[in-house]
């Protein structure tokens, strides 16, 4: 299964989640794929990928100057990154001219699909190239949005280009993920509501789940630490139950 993590807002937690979900499935013994597809490279420096120049990179993959996808995917202790770096900040302007450039990530990932339990493409902030490649490539998509005032600034504009996308490849939300959120506020609470009835509209559903507010994120993202074995707190607990609730909805389908 391909999952593509996206959200055009940035700050909501995306690049987290990506992480987290990779790490569990890799604990819980599946074989992971992670795949980098934000030029800004958070997930690779997160996950220790090397990101050197010379390093072969998604971009190198998806550009054609790498013709086996295996010499870009590095092993991470059990799993398995396909890393970024900022030459992938170039994508638009290399990619335009090319034959059906919004395949060409699936092109490749066909190839190497069947090797993995999972693979997971952390996507950038936008709606660009890049993000629709990832589309294209991905089997189900989870959107996770911050429970604050902003929330669901966006989200239509991403729910527009993902039933774009379905008119020709087979992709559907997954689900909505609420992160950042503090069940002792009533703005979290009335922002729940706001975003089950988006959810709705979307006709997808949001994960019972929700990964609380933790200043614990960006103490592990700042030692290069996963948030799931940093320390026992309340967003480690969280995404674990996500996880499950995840693994038990494919389970159910």
């Amino acid at each position: 299964m391909i999952l593509s993590i996206a959200n055009q807002k940035g700050g909501v937690g995306k690049t987290t989640t990506a992480q987290a979900l990779y790490s569990g499935l890799v604990l819980k013994g599946f074989k992971v794929l992670a795949i980098d597809l934000d030029p800004q490279s958070n997930l690779s420096t997160a996950l220790g990928a090397d990101t050197a120049d010379g390093t072969n990179t998604i971009f190198d993959v998806m550009s054609g100057k790498v013709q086996d996808i295996h010499s870009a995917i590095q092993q991470i202790g059990d799993g398995f990154i396909l890393p970024s770096n900022i030459l992938l900040s170039g994508a638009e302007r290399e990619f335009v001219s090319k034959m059906k450039r919004e395949e060409l990530l699936i092109s490749q990932l066909k190839n190497i699909a069947e090797e993995y339990d999972f693979i997971i493409i952390d996507t950038p902030p936008s709606l660009g190239i890049l993000t629709i490649n990832a589309f294209v490539a991905s089997n189900k998509i989870i959107i996770p949005v911050g429970a604050d005032a902003f929330s669901l600034q966006g989200v239509s504009q991403l729910a527009d280009t993902i039933d774009t996308v379905k008119e020709f490849f087979p992709v559907t939300i997954g689900g909505i993920l609420l992160t950042r959120y503090n069940n002792r506020t009533c703005l979290s609470q009335e922002l729940t509501k706001v975003i089950e009835n988006a959810a709705v509209q979307l006709n997808t559903k949001v994960f019972n789940s929700r990964i609380r507010a933790s200043v614990s994120i960006q103490e592990a993202q700042a030692q290069q630490m996963n948030i799931l074995d940093y320390a026992n707190n309340s967003a480690q607990i969280d995404y674990k139950n996500f996880i499950e609730e995840f693994l038990k909805g494919l389970n159910d389908e």
